[in-house]
């Protein structure tokens, strides 16, 4: 087992440049809405939102080459996109050149959010399944939080062109991830199913289990691809199940307002009452937190499961999400609201942090689980870039519609997570414990 957890920490670091790409740009926000003198609008659209715009287009179009390629190498030109996202944007002179290099990371971005989870599931057991795709999650938010961190650190380096070198440093761990996920094995599952390469999944198989072990695992897989043909569509009456299960977690995923947070979090903290300096320090005690209840919902998610992590991080939501609008409302000290969004962040590390992709790469048949995971990842991230785009509109100082007192979002979002509790509750399976093939019986029977 040694094995598999090693192959899916290294793919797992795809996550981590996933949440440092994500979050990066917090520290470049306003530096380059001065810089280039950009309208809020023109700010959203191509600067904030555009790698966004390249995360759905990943997203979307991540299951292909996952499918045709396979999970190795697609993750291996994943890692590419990073490395050209990241020089490129740090070099960029103009908002037009700087935001096709953002695009391009996204797509990065969009791309892994499909491999990865894909990747992991497919080569773990059903006693860790969870723990390791959990491992993707966990990157993540090491990401965000190295990216919190570097960005703080990275303040005053350079004068004007610290934005920069928040941006360029990415390279370094991606040219890191690039190297090892080359000594990665392809996905047995994806060799049985593309290619009938029976002898070469064994061999995978083999360095993780005793022989009759592999055998009879391979055996399994066959069986269940042999129950459907090659030629499988997934907008079909068969997959209406799991697509909806997937289309809701990952709406309900960025309706909670988490990449709204991560995001604008310098902003939404001065607005709070806090200097500038202080915001950007603030940034990072959000990506510790983060961290921290990650380490949790790693630990938490193959022993109570699933919907017990959901129902935990519902409840923490709306009670947070509430009490943040309370906060703006009434204009409570800075301190309490950050402790509330602190809570907010937890809520999410243990609840949809921890659970989302793991979720989705199990809810799908081995046949069209990258177009699934495409599908799912594909919803969070449209959602994800129409709230960024739009933030502006409702957050600008200026011309903002709630300006300098945005108690409404939140409370938008609060009432969201009500509706999320009803979905964990009435609609939402258990899937821990369960085989893939298993779970595919279940699900689809």
């Amino acid at each position: 087992m040694k094995a598999v957890q090693k192959w899916s920490i290294t793919v797992a670091l795809a996550g981590f440049l996933f949440g440092f790409d994500t979050v990066v740009i917090s520290g470049a926000n306003l530096p380059v809405r001065e810089l280039w003198n950009l309208s809020p609008l023109f700010h959203g659209l191509f600067i904030m939102s555009m790698a966004l715009w390249g995360t759905v287009l990943g997203s979307l179009t991540g299951g292909i080459p996952c499918d045709r390629f396979g999970r190795k190498k697609t993750l291996f030109w994943i890692g590419i996109l990073y490395l050209i996202s990241a020089m490129g944007s740090a070099l960029s002179h103009d908002p037009y050149l700087f935001s096709f290099f953002r695009f391009i990371g996204g797509v990065g971005v969009g791309a892994s959010s499909v491999a990865a989870p894909t990747y992991i599931s497919e080569i773990s057991t059903a006693s860790n399944r969870g723990k390791l795709v959990a491992l993707y999650q966990f990157n993540i938010v090491f990401g965000i939080l190295i990216a919190f961190f570097s960005n703080y650190l990275l303040e005053g380096f350079q004068g004007s062109n610290d934005w920069r070198w928040m941006l360029g440093v990415e390279s370094i761990p991606a040219i890191l991830y690039i190297l090892l996920v080359l000594g990665v094995p392809e996905s047995p599952r994806w060799l049985l199913h593309k290619h009938k390469a029976e002898k070469e999944a064994f061999t995978i198989l083999n360095r993780v289990y005793p022989s009759a072990e592999a055998q009879q695992k391979i055996d399994h897989i066959k069986n269940e691809l042999a129950k459907t043909s090659d030629e499988v569509k997934l907008f079909t009456k068969r997959f209406k199940k799991p697509l909806i299960l997937a289309f809701l977690i990952a709406f309900f995923n960025q309706v909670s307002g988490i990449n709204f947070i991560l995001y604008y979090a310098p902003e939404i903290l001065v607005k709070a009452g806090l200097a500038t300096e202080d915001s950007l320090f603030s940034s990072i005690s959000i990506g510790v937190i983060n961290l921290l209840f990650t380490f949790v919902g790693l630990g938490l998610i193959d022993k109570l499961g699933r919907r017990t992590l959901m129902f935990i991080g519902s409840l923490g939501y709306i009670i947070s999400l509430a009490s943040v609008a309370w906060c703006f409302y009434t204009s409570a000290d800075s301190t309490l609201l950050l402790a509330f969004i602190l809570m907010f962040i937890a809520s999410h590390a243990i609840g949809q942090g921890a659970v989302i992709w793991v979720f989705i790469s199990e809810i799908f048949p081995n046949k069209v689980r990258a177009y699934g995971q495409s599908w799912g990842t594909g919803t969070h991230w449209v959602f994800a870039a129409l709230i960024t785009l739009l933030t502006p509109v409702f957050l600008d100082g200026e011309d903002g519609i709630f300006k300098d007192n945005p108690w409404p979002i939140f409370a938008f979002f609060a009432g969201m997570m009500v509706l999320q509790l009803l979905f964990t509750k009435f609609m939402m399976p258990e899937t821990k414990g369960i085989s893939l093939e298993e779970l595919e019986d279940k699900l689809l029977n």
